[in-house]
Order: C-alpha cells, then structure tokens, then sequence
C-alpha cells in the first residue's frame, strides 16, 4: 500500500504561477497537482506552498562548531543545532561549507574539517538530521597547505560544490584597503608594523600558490564531476579565467561588470540574501538589489542567517515590478538545484521529491508553518 499525502486550499507557487489548489505527495514524491480543486487533506487556509529552499552557500555550521575564538564545541551537537535552524527557515537540502587551507593566524586544523563531515555523515546515518546535508568545500587557493586539506576529501560523493577563494589583501572581496585593515588589523588588534608583515606574508603567498591550486582544484573537480564555484570575481579577467575552470557558479562578485560577464557566460550568479534583506552588503562592495534590477542575480544565498533565504524571494517580489514571487523562489529553489545537478528537487512538479514548505506571509517577514523531506514533516 503506498503512503499519501494531501496538501489542500493551498496557493501553490509553481515555476511560472501560483495556481491555488492541492498537492498530492505518493512515496516521497509529488504525484499530482490539482488546480482549483479542494481535496480532503490537511487544509492550508490559503497559505504558500513552496519547494523545500536549496542551500549552496552557508556559514552557519562553522558559527555552532566554533561559537567563540578558540572554542571548539561538540561537532554532532553542533550540527543538530545548525540542521535545525535550517530546516525551521524551510531549507531541505544545504550544502555545509567547510573551510580548506589554514594557518596560524586563522581556519583549522589539518584533518578538523574531516572530522566534521564524518560527524555528519554519522549523525546522517543515526537519524538525527531533517534537511539534506550535502558538502562544500571552500577552498582557500593562497593558502600553502589547501590541497592536502583537499585531499581528505578525495572518495567522498557528498563533496557537490568546490569554490576557488582568495581572500589576499587589494583584490576581489578586498579592493581597497580599508575593509581588509577593518578585518584583520582592528578587530585583532595589530600593532601597524604586524599588520605591515601580516599584509606581506598574504601577498606572497596569493602570488605563490593562487594560480597552481587553482589551476589544480579545477582539474580534480572536473575529473570527479564537481561543481566549481569562482568567489568575489571583480574583474572581466576573474571571469576570463573562471571560464577557464569550467565554473558554473559565480559567488559574490564584487562588481556589476564581473556579475553581467558571468551570467552572460551561462555562470550562475550568486549574492547573499542578508544583502538583499539589509540593502547592501556588509563588505561595502555592490548590493544585490542592484544586481537584482539589472537582471543579472540568479541565486539566493543564506549565508549567514539561515531565514534570510526564505525572506530575501518576498522582499524582491514586493519591491521590484519585473519580479514575481515564482522568479524569486526559483532564486532559493530551481535554479541553485539545477546549478548544482540537483535535478530531483527544487519545483513543485509530478515525479519529483517532495521537498516542499508551507509559508504564511505576516506582514514583512514570512512564517514557516510546515515543512517536509521527501514526503516526511520534519517540521
């Protein structure tokens, strides 16, 4: 006998439309969608039924596992934490960032971010987690030890997305000075002549190790089927050379011309919702708003407060005209899915997972009422 759902009186939000109706889930998949008509089943008075939010870009298992500087907090406590912050902001499937590359002035440790994934994985196996959890890996290409950290991930198929970062002072997230000097001279409290030597030894190493790990991590990603991800492109050169690498999905670019270049290119372009929430971005580098208006934003990302990405679709439904609340939930849903392979998920459609959320809009920001995995309420 198969098991089945019914989601009724409910405003579907579909790729194109929002049709008012019912939903028919049938083994972890949707079966059916009913237009206009009312099945028996749990009643929604009207709320949203969306599909389950995709993640590709988050930071917020990193701020559970290391809450303080210095402190290390139990990993599978901490990725309860994080599965169910997520989950209650109605994402199904997220992709956890782990951070490749460190030394001493900053990351983990060799073998640290091993261990954390196979602390997912294990809570994965025990039945404690209720979204999807699948790896990121953010992979530091100036750092001199990054590909032996890579290595640790070598025959893992949960690795899905690799993105290629240089964060070395007077370029891509960092074009001026003042930002860099606001992140790592005042806030860890540098004398001017350590900060001098601190500038100097990140400019070396870019110089040294940013072009063969890149080159190098873009090759091993292809081999395996991964999907590459460029980070804070600035320049048309930056895309140039993401072409190069077969990239798929351009994260955070700081400027408009590097973000059209590479939604031209067939990139996917990906800003933080945060940034559309607040306006403008923390790092003072372009606002997605304006990315958003020139037509060239295609992806949603969290980033660092998980409910941002459920928020973010209605903020840009509400205030752009040329955008509709079924194009911005594909921004968190459809397109981040696709980008990655994903192609069982992110639309409410037959024959798909049934990843799905139920959202009641409360004046500014929306509510999550429901959600459900593969046909299963995990909330």
């Amino acid at each position: 006998m198969s098991a089945e759902t019914v989601l009724s009186n409910a405003l579907i939000v579909l790729e194109d439309q929002i049709v008012s109706g019912s939903v028919l889930i049938r083994n972890g998949h949707i079966a059916d969608i009913s237009e206009g008509s009312i099945r028996m089943g749990e009643d929604f008075g009207g709320d949203y039924l969306i599909a389950g939010l995709v993640e590709l870009h988050t930071d917020h298992l990193e701020s559970h596992y290391s809450p303080r500087p210095g402190v290390r907090w139990n990993k599978t406590s901490a990725i309860q934490a994080h599965d169910a912050q997520v989950v209650t902001s109605g994402i199904t499937t997220v992709f956890d960032c782990l951070r490749m590359g460190a030394d001493e002035d900053g990351g983990f440790e060799h073998g640290e971010m091993r261990e954390m994934a196979d602390a997912i994985q294990a809570a994965e196996r025990e039945d404690r987690l209720r979204a999807t959890h699948l790896i990121h890996l953010r992979c530091e290409v100036a750092s001199d030890n990054v590909l032996d950290h890579f290595a640790d991930f070598e025959n893992d198929p949960h690795v899905r997305l690799v993105s290629l970062m240089d964060h070395s002072p007077g370029q891509r997230q960092f074009q001026t000075m003042e930002q860099y000097t606001l992140y790592y001279k005042t806030k860890r409290g540098l004398s001017d002549e350590a900060f001098a030597r601190f500038v100097e030894k990140r400019l070396a190493l870019s110089t040294k190790y940013s072009r063969p790990h890149r080159d190098a991590l873009a090759r091993i990603c292809a081999e395996r089927g991964i999907t590459v991800a460029s980070h804070d492109d600035a320049t048309l050169a930056h895309v140039e050379e993401a072409k190069g690498h077969g990239v798929k999905l351009a994260e955070f670019p700081t400027s408009f011309d590097a973000a059209e270049a590479s939604h031209k290119a067939g990139m996917s372009v990906l800003m933080g919702a945060p940034n559309i929430v607040r306006g403008k971005s923390h790092s003072g580098n372009i606002a997605a708003r304006d990315l958003a208006a020139r037509g060239v934003l295609d992806v949603l990302s969290s980033d660092y407060v998980p409910l941002s990405l459920l928020h973010a679709p209605f903020v840009l439904a509400d205030d752009f005209e040329d955008i509709s609340l079924p194009q911005a939930i594909a921004m968190v849903t459809s397109t981040p899915a696709r980008t990655v392979g994903l192609d069982d998920r992110g639309r409410i459609a037959p024959g798909l997972r049934a990843d799905l959320v139920r959202v009641r809009r409360q004046k500014d920001v929306p509510v999550v009422r429901s959600v459900w995995r593969e046909g299963n309420r995990v909330a």
